[in-house]
């Protein structure tokens, strides 16, 4: 219990202290220097969640990052199961990235902010037109050179496989030429969700990057079933982990 309340504290004055900043970092957007902004609130973001990761006693355990291309943006696919899925999937990353997140992720004060500064885009499944508005957005931050997340299950499971991708999920990849990364993730569940209520346990989290997909240069049909792919290589790669731990 005392991890978890000293990640909740840490947030707390994290969101606190640096709400002065929000006036700096709007400026940056409204001057054309997204770029600037981006890479200044995801290196302070990237320190964060290494910060929360080491009260929490988490360890990540990290592979297959050469197969993460350096010279384009991409879009990394991931199983979910549980909230620090977030925080050790962002720090496996060479750089950070957006994520798209539940509409109601958008309506928390100062989280919200600091979603939006480092590109996160709010995804509300219950409105199809909307829902489409966002996807669009993520394909321009794409083509922009900024990587993005997503866990196309759509919610948490707590099963041994992830449940069924939405295949739309990776359409920005297709839209934006740039390649999908398989990341598969095992141990985070552990952290919190699968102990008793406000405990967080030292764990040991493996992430592993599958080599990059490139929609663009599939037939028709692959494109169509692209997530089941995606799918079933995460798998795979999380049986690796098993062997792992």
């Amino acid at each position: 219990m005392i991890r978890f309340f000293a990640d909740i504290v840490y947030l707390f004055f994290f969101l606190t202290l640096t709400f002065p900043l929000y006036p700096l970092f709007d400026h940056w957007n409204k001057t054309g220097q997204e770029h600037r902004r981006t890479e200044k609130a995801q290196s302070m973001i990237m320190n964060a969640f290494k910060t929360c990761l080491k009260f929490a006693g988490t360890k990540v355990i990290v592979d297959g990052r050469e197969n993460i291309p350096e010279d384009t943006a991409v879009l990394y696919v991931g199983n979910h199961s549980s909230y620090y899925d977030i925080l050790c999937s962002y720090v496996a990353t060479p750089h950070g990235a957006g994520f798209f997140a539940k509409n109601e992720m958008g309506k928390i004060p100062c989280l919200s902010h600091w979603m939006t500064f480092i590109n996160c885009l709010f995804l509300d499944r219950k409105n199809i037109k909307e829902g489409m508005k966002t996807i669009n957005k993520g394909t321009e931050y794409l083509k922009n050179g900024f990587s993005m997340v997503i866990f196309p299950e759509g919610t948490r499971s707590q099963d041994e496989d992830p449940h069924t991708f939405k295949e739309g999920s990776l359409r920005p990849a297709l839209k934006a030429k740039v390649p999908v990364i398989p990341m598969a993730i095992s141990g985070t569940a552990d952290i919190l969700e699968n102990n008793k209520k406000y405990t967080v346990k030292p764990t040991e989290v493996h992430i592993t990057f599958g080599r990059p997909i490139y929609p663009d240069q599939l037939d028709r049909q692959a494109q169509k079933h692209l997530g089941a792919a995606v799918r079933e290589e995460i798998i795979e790669m999380r049986k690796k982990h098993k062997t792992m731990a």
